[in-house]
């Protein structure tokens, strides 16, 4: 099946459409009657929920009487944003107004001589072609053979698409490839997992821990404000990082710990809180399960020790883990987001629930509040078909405590293998560029090449489009409705998109494409409304409330049902776990023959002129989808790489100069990168910002900027319990070039 599917350049025929000058947006506000020189109660306003992140913080969408879009303010009812928006989120008109946008559906069609290509096609020419393509592999092999990659508020449409269709394989890569080892840490720990936003009650702490978690960089809005809050009242913060980061320019404590050895420094302070009795006492005997064992388990793991192997002296060992203690119960050791580094990331967690667990925090003021969501009733439909095989048969009876589609699962899935009777034959990728967010870039293009049928649909021509078969442009979240966004918190609350102006060249909503694909492939009593106006307002109104109201309000709080935020004194309290107690010693985990307690295992070095590749967030973009965004790329339009003087001597280069980088497979960055000289990055490691070095040439303001991470991860280490993919395994060394001979 090699290089059946050709990877095509979609540049060369989205011509369709007037396009828009790429300093539109730029400019827009020297122009006469534009926002600046208008209040805003001479502005028409629309309410929505940002896509820029996963955070959906609730806003308004203001335009002029032109009906132009001219500012996106967050709404003041909020709790994701309490009024206000995060760069990325006021910058967010950059998508609607980006003429790079994917503008007609296309087909990718072969000529005479076997060149493939892609041709503009209508609707429902694209939407017939998808439809008899997945009916024929449903009839041939079964409908389970078919799968949704989704990031995003549509992919809660062709979700209930794929289940009418016959198959469950629908996974986001958040949970395999960011924060599943998390989720499955705490389910095992407490009885339930975090889910987002994550109940930290970050407001009222007095000590916040961030280990390997850069808020103020990844932009968690809610949290990053209540953080700001907290710094002003006092609390102490102690941030965990090889890197300098912004939290830790805002920390007490900097422990610039050597990469990978995060859980030993874990399971000491674990151990040095239960040696000094620093623990809560009656929590603990009231809530926990399992300590003397853990005690006995964490009783080797002392400051001496950990020093070398972390770097961090025993002193301040002592000194953060009694800061902790001081606190408690008002302190928050931060489960973080991004959490799958080396492939024991769930014991990692596991380490962080615990370290939480000794010092009472969960279910405590300043620690882990209960949280409250309001559940949305959506209409009666047909009951779903019980699939026959997902993509756990792929995985020979592996990661059965992952709770949710592996996306990595579903790539193995679809390369075939003799213990399968059928592999995966079709994908519907939504909202995601799966060749910059799955790692092993080369075994995501195996997949793809074993396909039958890929269907893309996205807002922008990013590099997983140039290897579908159809592409399906989606409009901006500016452009549409989407599902009634229910958010956790303090407090239930529901918010409303709907769209602030109608969708540019010839892009739809996500809900209307799975409407028209459930009607054509016999589906379409799972979509029984004839608009989404109709299906909001009935949803709406099981809620109170109605469409109108909420096109008024924007966001509606709900009093609380149940219990308080914490736990009352000698409240009884059941946990969800097999002993109904916090359990410090798990006995999912023993009885999945997986450690009890954490443990601690060494890992690999690089080689010597090696650097540990380590990656991150920046406040002004969101993974690779920002990249190409007019108004972000004036904040940030290319990553550097953080080389520590030391490192930059030993090799003769310059602040500002660009290199190639070349990790230990001999796999070298396709652009190069300018180098960041700084002290604040550990002289073993390097560091750049995700989500550049893009090589689709349709995307014009990021095409070549900055280097790809992705690319240069391509050693995975997999979480044994969940199936996470570890991605910080890897090394990278410097090249001058880029190993290319040129061409006489």
């Amino acid at each position: 099946m090699a290089n059946r599917r050709e990877f095509i350049k979609v540049s060369a025929l989205t011509t369709g459409g007037v396009l828009l000058a790429g300093a539109y947006a730029r400019k827009a506000y020297a122009r006469e009657g534009l926002t600046p020189f208008k209040k805003p109660s001479e502005l028409r306003r629309t309410p929505t929920y940002c896509e820029v992140c996963f955070w959906k913080c609730a806003g308004w969408v203001y335009k002029n009487e032109h009906g132009e879009i001219k500012k996106i303010i967050g709404n003041d009812d909020d709790p994701a944003s309490n009024g206000r928006l995060c760069p990325r989120g006021t910058g967010g008109v950059g998508m609607y107004h980006d003429e790079d946008r994917l503008k007609n559906p296309m087909i990718r069609v072969s000529d005479s001589s076997g060149k493939q290509t892609f041709k503009e096609v209508s609707w429902d020419e694209a939407l017939d072609f998808v439809a008899e393509k997945l009916n024929k592999i449903k009839a041939e092999h079964g409908p389970e053979c078919t799968a949704l990659l989704t990031h995003g508020s549509g992919g809660s449409y062709f979700g209930n698409l794929l289940k009418a269709f016959g198959s469950n394989n629908i996974a986001a890569p958040s949970y395999a490839q960011c924060r599943g080892p998390r989720e499955v840490a705490f389910i095992t720990t407490y009885g339930e997992g975090l889910n987002s936003p994550e109940n930290l009650d970050i407001r009222d702490t007095r000590c916040l821990v961030l280990i390997g978690s850069h808020l103020g960089e990844n932009m968690h809005n809610s949290q990053v404000q209540e953080m700001s809050d907290a710094i002003d009242r006092g609390a102490s913060i102690i941030t965990v990082d090889p890197r300098f980061s912004t939290a830790a320019s805002k920390s007490k404590f900097w422990l610039p710990i050597k990469p990978s050895t995060d859980l030993a420094l874990l399971l000491t302070w674990i151990n040095v809180i239960i040696e000094n009795e620093w623990y809560d006492k009656a929590y603990v005997e009231k809530y926990t399960y399992g300590f003397e064992q853990l005690k006995a388990e964490v009783k080797k793991y002392t400051p001496e020790w950990a020093y070398g192997i972390t770097t961090i002296k025993p002193d301040v060992i002592r000194q953060t883990a009694k800061e902790m203690h001081d606190a408690a119960p008002s302190v928050i050791i931060h489960p973080g987001r991004h959490v799958t580094w080396y492939g024991d990331d769930t014991q990692r967690l596991r380490a962080v629930a615990i370290l939480n667990a000794l010092l009472g925090s969960w279910g405590r003021r300043g620690g882990f509040y209960r949280t409250e969501k309001t559940s949305v009733k959506h209409f009666p439909v047909p009951e779903f078909p019980k699939p026959s095989r997902t993509w756990r048969d792929a995985m020979g009876g592996k990661f059965e405590l992952a709770d949710l589609a592996l996306a990595n699962g579903v790539c193995d899935a679809t390369i075939p293998s003799a213990t399968m009777d059928c592999h995966i034959r079709a994908w519907i990728v939504n909202g995601t560029n799966l060749l910059k967010t799955l790692p092993d870039r080369r075994k995501t293009i195996e997949a793809i090449q074993n396909l039958d049928l890929m269907v893309v649909i996205d807002t922008m021509p990013m590099e997983i489009t140039g290897f579908a078969d159809v592409i399906l442009p989606e409009c901006t979240y500016l452009e549409r409705y989407d599902s009634i966004r229910s958010l956790q918190g303090r407090q239930g609350s529901i918010a409303l998109r709907m769209p602030a102006v109608e969708p540019k060249y010839n892009s739809k909503p996500a809900w209307w494409m799975a409407k028209e694909l459930a009607g054509k492939m016999g589906l379409g009593a799972y979509f029984p409304f004839d608009t989404q106006e109709e299906e909001l307002d009935w949803e709406f109104k099981q809620l109170g409330t109605s469409l109108e109201e909420m096109q008024r309000i924007g966001v509606k709080l709900f009093d609380r049902k149940y219990n308080d935020l914490y736990f009352a004194q000698n409240e009884e309290v059941e946990f969800f776990t097999n002993t109904g107690k916090i359990e410090l010693y798990s006995t999912t985990f023993a009885n999945n023959g997986f450690d009890p307690v954490p443990k601690f295992t060494k890992h690999e070095e690089p080689a010597p002129g090696f650097y540990r590749l380590i990656y991150g967030r920046a406040p002004m973009h969101t993974f690779s989808r920002t990249a190409n965004n007019p108004n972000l790329v004036d904040l940030m339009d290319e990553n550097t790489c953080w080389i520590n003087p030391k490192v930059a001597k030993e090799w003769g280069i310059q602040n500002g100069q660009p290199i190639w980088l070349e990790n230990q497979d001999g796999i070298i960055s396709e652009f190069p990168i300018k180098v960041r000289v700084t002290e604040r990055i550990r002289f073993d490691s390097i560091y750049m910002i995700h989500g550049f070095g893009h090589s689709n040439k349709k995307l014009s303001r990021t095409y070549g900027r900055g280097a790809s991470d992705s690319q240069l991860i391509t050693r995975v280490h997999i979480d044994p319990i969940m199936g996470g993919t570890g991605m910080r395994g890897n090394f990278v060394t410097f090249r001058f070039d880029n190993g290319k001979k040129e061409q006489s």
